[in-house]
């Protein structure tokens, strides 16, 4: 991601213009590395989000509300006795780092006026956030950095806070008419080389440098002449002009096929031409809170949800070794009458056999032409008894031919509820939908319950619901206990069904009501929904298909979300995600 300093640097300055003199109303801690700020001025209030964590690290304006925990983590009690009704009066950028320092003036236990600092670093998985006193000591930080993580820089309480080593790097703030960028390398690209020269941009600025000098992005060190030299030179130049001087314009990246955000930046990309879509913000905050919104909340719902898909996912591979072992027994028993036949015929030929015989040879009177086979006998074992171990192998056979062809149904009907199940865990975007679905695995005996453990009220989960540009109401399961209720319950035998052909993922139905005459665009719209929750969201033309809902039944016995249609129709269309209601 591009939160780069250049972005830094911008968000400084909204954040200066907007909270410089404001007081810290409220203090919470959603998550176990993120907070956020009520900020009151005499004109406006704002929620200011800062996060340290590790795949989506930020700061920035939000309008997103998340569920705090009822009893305050230390942290953050912490921030609410020293920065509680404290006054911002001074917002800055340290250096050109992507380090935002927040001065908060604040009445102490004694009564006297104190100035605390509040550091949010926005530097990938080493984020983090750090308040000191006026004598720049720790106060505490939400992760705690000792020599066993780190030997340059240790982040703990009473340690001096230390700003992290600098890089042998020209800051972009710093360049003027000349810079010396090291193109010696002939293999390596100048978007590497620009990125190793150059301190605070990131590989999409470096390569929109190159885009805009030459109108690719693919140029290599060994390909430059000195006209090229200076291009690049010329582009760097006029893109420090513009940051010195705060000229920026937040955009966000879309990819034009897909319609899923790319990347962000805040100032213009041209690099990627007709590939992508290119949304200018108001604002870099408006950026960030839209951009943030869903990459944070999957990343969210991935760790919330790593011990249902590690449980889902061992199930499901020994499912299938059962299977494997399933279909071997069931091929094998496809040989049960060879041993019917060797036990009549050592039975036709007992006056022939004797004790201490390894095989004997005997005429096969099941066949045309009588031919002459052998077979194996137990010498240990009397002719009769021969032959009666013959009969029991038939009659083995034919009982785990039998068994294994219930065993292989029943396997591949749990197989395909957990694919299913897991289908819905990965496209689950709140936790009560995760809830939902642990308890529908405790009822499916996957998982245990968990004893002595209090009950709480949980929120009950749900299905989607999406209004179409029509104005049709389109209702999206998100688990195999609602994809039943959805149709099984809740929608009339005329309403529209759809599903994704052969490919995992939830019910959806269209809620006719009076008007039974639907418009084509409000069947694709509900397919690309269909599509976008379901296993195939990643791909661009997915096959959906549609019924109307008394074509679609459950059979006796069937795992919770289970169905089979018949009469229907198939689209193909790109997932798409529609607002939900």
């Amino acid at each position: 991601m591009a939160f780069d300093a250049v972005t830094v640097r911008c968000l400084t300055q909204e954040l200066c213009e907007k909270l410089i003199n404001g007081r810290i109303d409220k203090i919470h801690q959603p998550e176990k590395d993120e907070i956020t700020i009520n900020i009151r001025t005499l004109t406006d209030s704002y929620k200011l989000v800062l996060s340290a964590s590790s795949a989506h690290p930020r700061v920035h304006f939000t309008n997103v509300s998340k569920k705090n925990p009822i009893t305050a983590p230390m942290f953050c009690m912490l921030l609410r006795k020293h920065l509680g009704s404290g006054k911002i009066t001074a917002i800055e950028q340290v250096g050109f780092e992507r380090i935002i320092k927040f001065s908060i003036e604040s009445y102490d236990e004694l009564g006297d006026l104190t100035t605390k600092y509040l550091f949010a670093e926005i530097m990938g998985r080493h984020s983090n956030i750090i308040l000191t006193n006026c004598d720049m000591k720790i106060i505490d930080c939400i992760k705690h950095i000792d020599f066993t993580i780190s030997s340059v820089r240790q982040l703990l309480p009473g340690l001096e806070y230390v700003s992290p080593p600098p890089q042998d790097k020209t800051d972009l703030i710093n360049i003027e008419e000349t810079v010396q960028i090291d193109f010696s390398m002939p293999v390596q690209t100048v978007d590497k080389a620009i990125l190793s020269s150059i301190a605070g941009i990131s590989p999409l600025t470096a390569r929109e440098i190159v885009y805009r000098a030459f109108g690719r992005t693919d140029i290599k060190n060994a390909e430059l002449t000195d006209s090229g030299r200076n291009k690049i030179l010329y582009e760097v130049v006029r893109l420090a002009k513009a940051v010195q001087s705060y000229n920026f314009e937040p955009c966000m990246i879309i990819n034009s096929a897909s319609g899923k955000l790319m990347d962000f930046c805040s100032t213009p990309v041209k690099q990627y031409e007709s590939m992508a879509e290119i949304r200018y913000f108001d604002s870099v905050s408006e950026l960030l809170d839209s951009f943030y919104k869903t990459r944070d909340m999957h990343e969210r719902m991935r760790q919330k949800s790593a011990d249902l898909v590690k449980l889902l996912s061992n199930n499901i591979e020994r499912v299938s070794k059962k299977l494997i072992i399933l279909n071997k027994t069931l091929s094998d028993s496809e040989n049960k009458d060879k041993y019917k036949i060797y036990g009549d015929l050592l039975m036709a030929n007992l006056y022939n056999m004797e004790q201490g015989q390894k095989n004997i040879e005997v005429q096969n009177y099941y066949e045309e032409n009588m031919p002459t086979i052998k077979i194996t006998l137990d010498p240990q074992l009397t002719p009769s008894q021969n032959a009666q171990k013959y009969y029991k192998k038939y009659n083995k056979a034919k009982t785990a031919e039998v068994e294994a062809a219930k065993q292989i149904e029943n396997a591949k009907n749990d197989l395909e509820y957990l694919e299913s199940t897991l289908a819905a865990v990965e496209t689950a975007d709140s936790e009560a939908d995760l809830n939902a679905i642990r308890a529908e695995l405790i009822a499916e005996g996957y998982l245990n319950r968990k004893v002595n453990q209090k009950k709480q009220k949980q929120a009950a989960s749900k299905p989607m619901h999406f209004v179409s540009s029509d104005g049709f109401d389109i209702y999206v399961g998100k688990s195999n206990m609602q994809n039943d209720y959805l149709t099984l319950k809740f929608a009339n035998s005329s309403d529209l069904w759809f599903h994704t052909k052969n490919i995992h993922g939830s019910h959806t139905v269209i809620k006719l009501g009076i008007d039974k005459d639907v418009p084509k665009s409000t069947i694709i719209e509900a397919a690309q929904i269909a599509a976008y929750y379901s296993k195939g969201r990643e791909s661009s033309q997915v096959p959906v298909d549609f019924t109307q809902i008394k074509n679609v039944r459950k059979p006796n016995g069937a795992k919770p979300g289970m169905v089979i249609y018949d009469n229907y129709n198939t689209i193909y269309v790109t997932p798409k995600e529609l607002k939900e209601n």
